[in-house]
């Protein structure tokens, strides 16, 4: 790259040979790659290549079919400013305002927090349980940028959904994320503090949630990306990081139909205190841990007792 983006080291049109060679695509991914990673991305080379194709407006792959192009001077320019936040820490996703989830697009902001791979771990569990039922009724609470419900619409015609959350902001952006992949018809929106706007008397064959779960004093010391710019509502979650769960669990009952199922995502080390939090309630049965894709436990499923 160029001009602005140095920082603490030099750019590779340092001297004449390398200012008389022309800025290619290739040349562009290479620099920027070695750049990031002096700057703390864990993912230098990915991070290099989604801001080129944001800023050739292409797909990745087009960079590689064209991998000799010389970069023109407004795409260059608009991939300094981009690489310049990048190395600030900015995440990625804000820079290019999406993020693939579960196969689909996702818009995102800094109103909104980046849905992890983890959180897919979540949606697999909650489709599977919602396909063995004719219609099921989903609530999902803390649904940020709308993720999670509009996954699980997406491979289960059959349900309805309502998702809530208590940012305006975040709301927003999760109903334009289902208009965009054409399931505003049938995911309904609320702005709540998980269960205190819920209809009187609604209940739901499933509820799901990934809520707010890093202990308050662990905040600082995420990785600047997170600690920096993601939204700290949607992170925080208390003491101990179990206060979204322990009201969750409790009030959860009188919104799920009996044998009704609620499914939370969490953070592996939590599991104990979940199993704990379940069965001290007296009101759940079935207690099952499921795994992520690193085989670390990631998703806890309890069924309502029957009366």
């Amino acid at each position: 790259m160029d001009r602005d983006v140095k920082e603490n080291s030099s750019t590779p049109e340092s001297g004449s040979n390398a200012s008389a060679e022309p800025w290619t695509v290739r040349r562009i991914l290479d620099w920027t790659t070695t750049h990031l990673a002096k700057h703390g991305s864990d993912s230098p080379r990915l991070d290099a290549e989604v801001l080129l194709a944001y800023a050739r407006n292409c797909e990745r792959i087009r960079l590689y079919t064209n991998y000799e192009d010389v970069v023109t001077e407004q795409q260059r320019a608009t991939m300094r400013s981009l690489v310049q936040r990048r190395s600030n820490a900015e995440p990625v996703a804000y820079l290019v305002g999406k993020r693939e989830f579960f196969g689909l697009d996702f818009f995102v902001d800094q109103n909104v927090l980046i849905p992890r791979p983890d959180t897919e771990t979540l949606v697999m569990e909650l489709v599977e349980e919602a396909q063995k039922l004719t219609a099921p009724q989903i609530l999902d609470l803390c649904t940020g940028s709308g993720c999670v419900a509009i996954a699980a619409a997406s491979n289960c015609p059959n349900a309805s959904f309502l998702a809530t959350d208590i940012s305006e902001a975040a709301l927003s952006i999760a109903q334009k994320n289902a208009e965009t992949n054409g399931l505003q018809e049938r995911i309904q929106f609320l702005k709540s503090d998980c269960f205190a706007q819920i209809p009187a008397g609604a209940q739901f064959d499933l509820i799901a949630s990934n809520p707010p779960y890093i202990p308050d004093a662990e905040i600082e010391t995420l990785e600047a990306d997170v600690r920096q710019h993601e939204p700290r509502l949607a992170l925080a979650g208390g003491a101990d990081g179990l206060d979204f769960y322990w009201k969750i669990i409790q009030e959860a009952i009188p919104c799920l139909k009996e044998g009704g199922q609620l499914l939370l995502e969490f953070s592996p080390e939590q599991e104990t205190d979940l199993r704990e939090l379940l069965t001290a309630s007296g009101n759940y049965r079935n207690i099952r841990v499921k795994t992520d894709l690193a085989h670390r436990s990631r998703v806890i499923i309890a069924q309502k007792c029957l009366s």
